[in-house]
């Protein structure tokens, strides 16, 4: 199997992302510099829920 390549430069990201960094410890624990909160609320508004679907389709 080939090995990998390493990538030059920083990866393309959401404005509103800028800065976001996350590392995972030895202890396999998640560390990241963005507040949970604010993260869940960028994802909320972002991403379509595919399991809430049907749901939605109920309302209108």
């Amino acid at each position: 199997m080939p090995k990998k390549m390493k990538q030059d430069g920083n990866p393309e990201v959401h404005e509103e992302l800028r800065g976001f960094d996350i590392k995972i410890n030895k202890l396999g624990e998640i560390k990241g510099n963005f507040d949970i909160d604010q993260l869940n609320s960028f994802l909320n508004k972002e991403v379509k829920d595919k399991k809430l679907k049907h749901l939605k389709s109920e309302e209108e």
